[in-house]
């Protein structure tokens, strides 16, 4: 009998060692462009953003425009430093369980910042060369986790109809030549040439790419409904035809249009290689009672709440 005791004890030990690994091996990412360093949370030391964001239990978190760049409430620019946007970043990081935060590369100020439970390799920071810029700057981090490694890309791209750096008496034709279009598949070429495209069995490998791309895909067209050879599609035609990315949240919901912003656009996506695709068990763009993004009532400039992009959430298993 106290044979038959030890036995269950082994086996009850061994399984709730083995939901323990199962659950170190399953990975919650969340990626939002939340506006202006999150301009909305300033009114409450961002208490309803962390408290949000730590019922959501991820493990790693993407932020496109990261930097606070605005006085409380108003328009008023302040830009806060390099350093005060890490050091904040680390007291909000550590209220929803993140020991770990990096800044990416970030030619002006609105850079990508990452926050995590785990430690990253930062591989590459990119922001452009002498002949492409990357505007708001790109990364490209790697996580370990026992023999898997998952490579996680960043960016955020130009968002403008007019080309990068045009004098405003020049940006209307700078627009009726699709200047805008042309150098964000620029910057999208740059970034792929830099990250995923080094790697020539990319495919077989943990790639994750998201961002704010600031153009839409052809695969979108029954709702828009633009000339095939809309320059608008430039950016994800090169992805989808020059990389072995997939669209995660289109494979999801392959009958749905999911837009996600405060209009009717997606222009955020979450991309991955096949191998990673595998590996995903949920992906979905958030728009609840906090995320869904509300015009600010008092039209400051083109501010939303809390911002005028909704967060995606993406679960996958790294186990072996």
């Amino acid at each position: 009998m106290r044979r038959l005791w030890f036995i269950v004890l082994l086996v009850a030990i061994g399984v709730q060692g083995l939901e323990a690994r199962r659950k170190e091996q399953n990975v919650t990412l969340l990626y939002w462009n939340i506006q202006n360093g999150m301009w909305d949370g300033q009114t409450d030391d961002y208490q309803r953003f962390t408290s949000w964001v730590q019922a959501q239990k991820p493990d790693i978190c993407v932020w496109c425009e990261a930097q606070k760049l605005y006085v409380t409430g108003t328009a008023k620019y302040e830009v806060e430093s390099e350093a005060e946007c890490l050091e904040r970043w680390k007291r909000l990081a550590e209220r929803y369980g993140h020991s770990y935060v990096y800044l990416s590369a970030h030619p002006d100020n609105y850079p990508q910042l990452i926050t995590s439970r785990f430690p990253l390799e930062a591989e590459k920071l990119i922001s452009g060369n002498a002949d492409t810029i990357v505007c708001h700057g790109a990364s490209w981090y790697k996580l370990q986790r026992g023999r898997k490694t998952l490579n996680i890309v960043t960016l955020h791209t130009w968002p403008h109809a007019y080309g990068f750096k045009v004098p405003q008496d020049q940006r209307e034709a700078s627009r009726s030549r699709n200047e805008g279009d042309l150098f964000r598949r620029s910057e999208m070429e740059y970034i792929c040439r830099q990250t995923i495209l080094t790697h020539p069995k990319a495919r077989k490998e943990l790639w994750a790419m998201m961002g704010d791309f600031n153009s839409i895909s052809r695969i979108d067209n029954a709702t828009y409904q633009l000339p095939e050879n809309s320059t608008r599609f430039l950016v994800h035609d090169y992805i989808l035809g020059q990389t072995p990315y997939v669209d995660l949240v289109h494979e999801a919901y392959p009958d749905q249009f999911i837009s996600t912003t405060g209009g009717k656009s997606r222009i955020d996506f979450l991309y991955a290689t096949p191998a990673l695709q595998k590996r995903v068990s949920d992906v979905s763009v958030i728009r609840d009672s906090y995320t869904a993004p509300v015009r600010n009532p008092q039209n400051i400039s083109n501010f939303w709440h809390p911002s005028d992009h909704c967060p995606i959430l993406l679960h996958f298993d790294l186990g072996e």
